[in-house]
């Protein structure tokens, strides 16, 4: 390890631990002992002397139990001290020059200033583009600035700050009730930036960050501003995902959300399916929940961040959409036809050619950080379904049995990403994924009864493989799971044996369920969300839909019959 920068004579000690803590700080998953000092370049001797040192200044902690490094507690208490003094114009506008440049479009920096946005800096590439008054007052309700800063404030304090917004109209697309900006505001927390579609000026969209805090309280906010004619629906989230990285940069920090957006390599030893094929090209932003309806000979699915349920023939290729006015993430099929599906507002029926919905229940109606995420019909006919925090941040999530007149109950807690659920073909084992520690655990289940004991791992994915999803049970009892950032699938046997995998062409597969006339169609549902260009040109079919027929059959879709 030889420091980059030159050194002050009697300084050379100090460069090879400051150099040492960067290795530290900068790996993106803890380092052991061998390998921190293969990457030092340090002999072994002077290597554990500086080591031992950071450790005792409590900038290095080491945990004996699993043998790794991380950053020490003295090291956090003296970065939080820099918010003290920070100043944000200053550390932001190298980003604002460079994004500008890049993109060619305006780059602006904000604040929250009582109820509204102001603008404190900006940046515009040469040409035709947006205007900047430095210094002026936007509204909050309209603009993407506005809306990135409203969305991650403390709840309590994003509720009382919505309470106090006028909601006026300045364009035809304008938010102007509560609930509406409620579901936008929960949209922007599950994606990572907020979008404004001439919203607040005619001909002018714009999606922004917030530039958060180590406590996740927003600094300020970084928003790029286009005419809609350049910054439109095929371009604006690859935009969304380059500011979070440029925010993280402003800030020094890695961000709250604890899932990857960088794909892992792709796993060449996965078995590669000579009918596998992308049957729907749809560039869903996060395709998830396929479910197979037996009555309606149809695939259901939803795009979660692009809020809209569909109705797939795999007979025609004739895919009916769905929009819906607020977060959805996954759909039930219902007894005598029509779906249930899980929205930000709970469980509710979908009638979906009028687009109108119709509540049963909320598990978790007084927990506004979170939401509900994968959901699936159980043997006995009651729905099962998962929440999560709405940044996956802290491991707030649950599990509820919902019986048909919408009376439900806790089964679990402690989940971080609640994700795929499935039961063994005898209704004996019930499977559940929590996606971020990259674990799908199996439970003793009595179906009908919503009984679970004996929870043990069933199967734990290494992080360099990718994280679980979405997952299916075959009528041989393999569990399937989709691998998100892994680029493939993975079959394991009913004793937790991996028993193979089949590769994908795109690197973030979110979920898979069985159907067609003879239940032996495989189809697989994916995300384009936060892919970095470079690999959207690598897989240029990801938020497709996917089909094969792996040579095993599924399980029948169980069906809910309402009260």
């Amino acid at each position: 390890m030889t420091p980059r920068k030159a050194v002050p004579t009697g300084a050379a000690a100090l460069a090879k631990g400051l150099a040492l803590l960067d290795l530290v700080a900068d790996a993106e998953s803890p380092l052991r002992f061998a390998e921190l000092m293969r990457l030092s370049e340090l002999p072994k001797p002077t290597f554990a002397r500086i080591l031992r040192t950071l450790i005792a200044f409590g900038l290095v902690r080491h945990d004996e139990a699993k043998g790794i490094y991380t950053l020490g507690p003295r090291f956090l208490e003296l970065s939080h001290r820099v918010w003290d003094t920070f100043d944000l114009n200053s550390v932001a506008l190298p980003e604002l020059e460079r994004l500008s440049r890049e993109l060619g479009e305006t780059i602006a920096l904000c604040r929250l200033d009582q109820d509204s946005a102001v603008y404190l800096a900006a940046r515009s590439a040469t040409g035709l583009g947006v205007l900047i008054d430095l210094g002026h007052r936007v509204p909050l309700h309209c603009t993407a600035a506005g809306k990135a800063l409203l969305a991650f404030q403390e709840p309590t304090l994003g509720r009382a700050l919505i309470g106090r917004l006028a909601l006026e109209r300045h364009t035809a697309t304008t938010l102007t009730s509560a609930g509406a900006l409620t579901s936008d505001l929960a949209l922007t927390r599950a994606r990572g930036y907020a979008i404004s579609l001439e919203e607040h000026l005619p001909g002018v969209n714009a999606v922004a960050v917030a530039i958060g805090a180590p406590d996740g309280t927003p600094l300020g906010a970084l928003a790029v501003l286009a005419p809609a004619s350049r910054l439109d629906e095929t371009n604006i989230h690859p935009v969304g995902r380059d500011l979070m990285a440029a925010a993280r940069r402003i800030t020094g920090s890695a961000g709250a959300v604890a899932i990857s957006s960088r794909p892992q390599p792709r796993n060449r030893q996965a078995r590669k399916m000579a009918d596998l094929d992308c049957i729907l090209p749809w560039g869903a932003q996060l395709g998830e929940a396929p479910v197979w309806h037996p009555l309606e000979q149809r695939l259901y699915w939803a795009d979660i961040l692009r809020p809209a349920v569909y109705r797939f023939d795999p007979e025609t290729g004739v895919n009916d959409i769905c929009v819906l006015d607020k977060l959805v993430s996954a759909v039930l099929p219902r007894a005598g036809g029509g779906v249930m599906i899980a929205t930000l507002d709970g469980i509710e029926a979908l009638d979906f050619d009028r687009a109108r919905t119709e509540p049963l229940c909320h598990p978790e109606k007084d927990r506004p950080e979170n939401r509900l995420n994968d959901a699936k019909v159980g043997p006995g006919g009651a729905i099962w379904v998962g929440s999560m925090r709405m940044d996956a941040a802290k491991p707030t999530g649950a599990l509820y049995r919902v019986d048909a007149d919408g009376s439900f109950s806790r089964k679990e807690s402690g989940v971080t990403v609640s994700n795929g659920l499935g039961w063994s073909p005898d209704g004996g084992t019930f499977y559940f994924v929590d996606t971020v520690p990259g674990v799908i655990h199996a439970y003793d289940s009595v179906p009908g009864t919503g009984r679970l004991e004996n929870r043990r791992v069933f199967a734990r994915i290494a992080q360099e493989d990718g994280r679980p999803d979405g997952l299916t049970i075959d009528s041989e009892g393999g569990v399937w799971c989709a691998l998100w950032d892994g680029w493939a699938l993975r079959r394991y046997r009913p004793d937790g044996a991996l028993d193979f995998m089949i590769e994908l062409p795109v690197p973030r597969p979110t979920s898979l369920c069985f159907g067609g006339a003879a239940n032996d169609t495989l189809f697989i549902t994916s995300a384009r969300t936060r892919l970095p260009a470079t690999t959207l040109s690598e897989a240029p079919l990801s938020g497709g839909l996917f089909a094969c027929r792996p040579g095993v059959a599924g399980l029948p879709s169980n069906l809910f019959t309402p009260a």
